[in-house]
């Protein structure tokens, strides 16, 4: 483990930066699915890349210094790795939820873990008082996101942690959004961390993955079989793409960041926004709380326009921010969740919960910020119904 104390050293040499064997400065494509062994129950420290490779491990390294926990496991997507988490759990358990999360886990939990008789409530996990109010016998564990996807709410980690631990909670958080140079939940009292890499870890949109990091070593044993049993690893080409996409992951978050205060900033003051829905603007919900436990409000910005602007049209009139799925590259991105992100949600928990119709999802890129600007302000502008 890495004794880097500053995050962007550790980005870029922690866990294992150097091929021993070689010397080499970046860890090889180890494209193999079985290895040599020496003799009978002789191996070489591998004999199944399902198991392990040594390109994962590095990885798996890396994410494991850079959130400061005892192990990290890398996976096909973010789905996988967050699938394998909530297989440590059992039928009978109950699941917690924030109020607003990615579409994808909501369905995760409601259409197939449902078969083997676990079950989830949503909860307000922003009021601790609340949030504690509704924790049962049968809850096992508790699903963060924070800020959330796509409302970007913020619940104060280190003390639903506590609250959790004090009922014997397992304490899950999907730090997708702020990244481990952003918010380091593990720190704030979390017990495993999942991320969709695919977004800003990857960074250039080119590669699918998931990765998990847990506090212990009974947790790192449990997933380690998960992961080997079930079998959705990364494979070592992906493994190799994701680890230098992290190797750029401060300079980049930082572009991505001052990018997106400016674009928060001109939304608010917009006339024809409605409501703007970003951690780092002063009035924003649960802004002291993300200041404490996060660097600053991060590069995801949610946003309404006024009843009499038509977002098709918005979306239509777009040309350098491409209309897409995901988030987090080096490009300006909009969706639309009800449709697309949180289609898996029902309408009546989309409305609940505050996810409406006319809410579209900014993924602020790396791009000149007065170009992002003008593309948004000429879309809302032959958005309006006149």
């Amino acid at each position: 483990m890495s004794n880097y104390t500053n995050t962007e050293t550790a980005l870029i040499h922690g866990g294992i930066s150097i091929d021993e064997r070689t010397g080499a400065v970046n860890i090889p494509i180890y494209q193999t699915s079985t290895y040599k062994q020496d003799g009978f129950g002789k191996m070489r420290g591998y004999e199944y890349s399902r198991t392990g490779n040594p390109t994962r491990e590095a990885l798996e390294a890396l994410i494991r210094d850079l959130d400061g926990g005892y192990a990290g496991f890398a996976f096909g997507s973010g789905m996988a790795a967050l699938t394998a988490v909530l297989s440590l759990l059992h039928s009978g358990d109950r699941v917690l939820i924030s109020s607003n999360v990615y579409g994808g886990t909501f369905r995760l939990l409601s259409k197939v873990f449902d078969h083997f008789g676990f079950t989830y409530t949503i909860a307000d996990t922003t009021d601790t008082a609340v949030y504690e109010s509704q924790i049962t016998d049968d809850v096992k564990a508790v699903i963060i996101e924070s800020p959330a996807n796509p409302l970007m709410t913020v619940t104060d980690i280190k003390a639903v942690a506590e609250v959790s631990h004090k009922h014997g909670l397992l304490v899950i958080v999907d730090n997708t959004f702020m990244t481990p140079y952003l918010q380091k939940p593990l720190g704030l009292g979390a017990d495993i961390v999942v991320y969709s890499a695919t977004k800003y870890l990857g960074g250039h949109s080119d590669v699918v993955a998931g990765l998990a990091v847990v506090s212990t070593k009974e947790l790192a044993e449990q997933i380690a079989f998960i992961q080997n049993s079930t079998g959705g690893v990364l494979g070592p080409f992906d493994s190799f793409l994701l680890i230098r996409g992290i190797k750029t992951l401060a300079v980049r978050m930082d572009r991505h960041v001052e990018n997106a205060e400016r674009a928060a900033e001109f939304l608010a003051a917009n006339k024809a926004v409605r409501k703007v829905y970003y951690p780092g603007l002063e009035s924003s919900q649960g802004y002291e709380v993300n200041r404490r436990q996060a660097k600053n409000g991060g590069a995801m910005i949610s946003f309404e326009l006024r009843e009499n602007y038509d977002i098709r049209r918005f979306f239509e009139s777009l040309e350098l921010v491409s209309l897409a799925e995901s988030l987090g590259g080096v490009e300006s991105l909009v969706c639309h969740p009800a449709t697309m992100t949180h289609a898996s949600i029902p309408a009546d928990i989309r409305k609940k919960v505050g996810i409406t119709d006319g809410l579209i999802r900014l993924s602020v890129g790396i791009e000149s910020i007065d170009d992002i600007l003008a593309d948004i302000a000429q879309a809302i502008e032959k958005a309006e119904v006149k």
